[in-house]
């Protein structure tokens, strides 16, 4: 399992710099949601977009993934709650079409990651 935590800390470290148009599927995006840091990718497949994100508190605890293949239109969201009366962080993976937007926590639409790929068959 440590093992999933280091790859995900890799893909940070490859994907702490790149511009946002620099985003292709297989690529990753960091994610940050508290105490939380991680990685997201996707990668197409015939059924949908394969969105895989990867979290942990921290190097030596036990990471968490979650693994969803969204479908135009299909969102997933990755929500860490905070201390009463706090909002939760909300990390959002929306699929428009051939589009994958990520909003972060807090991000107006505006601040969203647009990033597209076409199924080759």
């Amino acid at each position: 399992m440590k093992r999933s935590f280091a790859f995900a800390m890799a893909l940070l470290a490859m994907t702490g710099t790149a511009a946002a148009s620099d985003l292709t599927p297989g690529n990753g995006h960091s994610i940050h949601l508290g105490r939380f840091d991680g990685a997201v990718y996707y990668t197409v497949e015939k059924d949908g977009y394969r969105v895989v994100a990867t979290l942990a508190s921290g190097a030596d605890e036990q990471p968490v993934r979650f693994v969803s293949t969204l479908g135009p239109g299909q969102r997933l969201m990755i929500s860490v709650p905070q201390e009463i009366g706090q909002p939760s962080l909300d990390f959002e993976i929306m699929r428009d079409g051939e589009v994958l937007l990520v909003n972060e926590p807090g991000a107006t639409p505006i601040d969203s990651i647009a990033t597209s790929a076409i199924l080759e068959e």
